[in-house]
């Protein structure tokens, strides 16, 4: 094969890849990364390029074998003609890149110095590099009047604006994935709307043995520094999430509440220390400290 028939399987491939992204729905990415059974496909697309790129060729030989000596001769000639032509527009670009003067016109450049039989050539700079050249001091203008005359955004502020787009994108996730949520992950909820469901779930589930105040009945009080399994948010999602201690602590909610409510009543639990209701419990278990857990 030649380059051409190389360049039109690539150009087939690429094609392809291209159909195959317009039209596979993903949830994010590239559906190449999503599903690598579109490696397969792609892998059957070019086997099916290259056997027809060999199918060509193959029926462009019995078609030349078939010709007299004198079309044959016609052919060729023709074709050697078609491939000078081929890519005229990239070489002539590619040349006057290279700035080049033709091995001919050498000694138009040639300068006066010799050193030991090696000769200098007066070449100018290809234009590659000169255009090259130019466009960095257009840019350097339009850099510095875009951060140093127009207050453009620097890359302390666009770090801080990319850390709070993320901070938010996480926040969403959360809030689209609660049951994600467990006790080394979870983190205390401060604002009003998570602890006042957190105060509905309480009222609900938890008044019973704690009593409304927090102050403790059946179960332990709430209001202290004392805990029985470890204070903090991460302990408390755990007791409230897998139960107390075995046979005489309280059931395990998960199988009634999801990750996000227990997340949220056990913020709302963290909410009443330091309440000191009347006629609170007695404090059980030791006292537990932010650094102990």
């Amino acid at each position: 094969m030649k380059t051409i028939g190389y360049l039109r399987i690539l150009g087939f491939l690429i094609l392809a890849l291209v159909l195959i992204e317009l039209t596979v729905e993903t949830e994010s990415g590239w559906a190449i990364e999503e599903y690598p059974v579109i490696w397969w496909i792609l892998g059957v697309v070019l086997v099916i390029a290259v056997a027809i790129e060999i199918s060509i060729a193959a029926l462009e030989n019995m078609v030349f074998k078939s010709l007299n000596s004198e079309a044959q001769q016609h052919y060729t000639r023709l074709k050697i003609e078609n491939s000078d032509k081929q890519f005229i527009g990239l070489k002539k670009f590619y040349k006057k890149m290279l700035n080049q003067k033709p091995l001919e016109k050498e000694e138009e450049i040639l300068l006066d110095h010799n050193y030991d039989g090696i000769k200098e050539l007066d070449n100018d700079l290809p234009a590659w590099w000169l255009y090259g050249f130019y466009v960095s001091i257009v840019f350097a203008f339009v850099y510095m009047a875009y951060y140093h005359i127009f207050d453009g955004e620097n890359q302390t502020e666009e770090y801080l604006a990319a850390v709070a787009e993320a901070e938010e994108e996480i926040e969403a996730y959360k809030a689209a994935n609660p049951d994600l949520i467990d006790a080394s992950s979870v983190e205390l909820l401060t604002d009003a709307a998570d602890l006042e469901a957190g105060e509905t779930i309480y009222m609900a589930s938890c008044m019973a043995c704690h009593r409304a105040d927090g102050g403790g009945a059946i179960g332990p009080n709430l209001t202290d520094d004392h805990w029985i399994l470890g204070g903090g948010i991460s302990n408390v999602f755990q007791t409230v999430s897998e139960g107390g201690r075995d046979g005489k602590g309280m059931v395990a909610w998960k199988s009634e509440l999801n990750a996000q409510e227990i997340a949220q009543v056990s913020s709302y639990v963290l909410s009443l220390q330091g309440t000191n209701p009347p006629d609170a419990k007695a404090p059980e278990g030791d006292i537990w400290e932010a650094d102990s857990e």
